[in-house]
């Protein structure tokens, strides 16, 4: 486990990073979602620290309890960061609506229901902030950790369509120990992780797995088999989602001179 002053001394080197990302893209800040969740208070807190008057951040009710809303505000009132509020209810009835329309009468599995909706909540997501971004001439960042880039636990071109990945490094249990140095509140620290995709929904129920037991994996820890076999499983049937679009490398036609 690292030292306050080496989470410090890392912290500083991502900051930095941020900086120095935001001089190559020619842009003149950073944008986030924050969802009230640890992962994406740390990864504003970082964008406060790169930016203290050109970061914001993004809060984006899409049918959620109404306490990830709380947990936001409490996040950027502790943090002092500019945010505005989107919600996006209506956008997500009214592109569903139309979908399910146009597809007809046919009926669909409660499952298959249920991860449309709540992919679309996480692609909405994604096209609101590049909105804002594109406005303020911002670079979105994402908030995925590594246990979720491992397993392939985001949305493709959803929470995964971002311009850069601070904490894409970092196990769950790391950046609750950032979010600890960083002073954000305890109860958001510990708060149970979710996407926020459907009611009740929570990370680890979907996964059938815990944070911790990913963690000591990706650490290079020792966890039982079926734990071993069902992370690489994820991992593998999400490889399409960490590379870019499969293509055809067609024969070029030749010239006619």
């Amino acid at each position: 486990m690292w030292t306050n002053d080496e989470i410090q001394s890392r912290i500083d080197e991502v900051v930095k990073w941020l900086q120095q990302k935001n001089k190559e893209a020619r842009t003149n800040g950073l944008v986030c979602g924050i969802s009230g969740g640890v992962d994406s208070a740390v990864v504003a807190a970082l964008c406060k620290k790169a930016f203290p008057d050109n970061s914001l951040g993004v809060i984006m009710p899409c049918h959620s309890n109404p306490i990830d809303r709380e947990d936001a505000l409490l996040v950027v009132n502790v943090l002092g960061m500019d945010v505005i509020e989107i919600e996006l209810d209506d956008a997500h009835n009214v592109v569903y609506e139309k979908v399910k329309t146009s597809l007809g009468t046919q009926n669909y599995s409660e499952s298959s229901s249920k991860l449309g909706q709540g992919n679309l909540k996480a692609r909405l997501r994604m096209a609101t902030l590049y909105t804002v971004a594109n406005l303020k001439n911002y670079l979105v960042v994402g908030t995925d950790n590594a246990a979720e880039s491992y397993t392939g636990y985001f949305t493709k071109y959803g929470d995964g369509g971002v311009d850069l990945l601070p904490i894409g490094s970092l196990t769950k249990t790391e950046v609750r120990s950032w979010a600890k140095e960083l002073g954000l509140p305890n109860s958001i620290v510990t708060r149970t992780p979710t996407a926020g995709l459907w009611q009740g929904q929570t990370d680890e129920k979907e996964m059938g797995l815990s944070y911790d037991m990913i963690d000591r994996y990706l650490s290079g820890g020792s966890i039982p088999e079926d734990a071993i076999a069902r992370i690489e499983h994820l991992h593998k049937i999400s490889e399409h989602k960490r590379q870019m679009p499969p293509t055809i490398d067609l024969p070029k036609h030749e010239r006619l001179d």
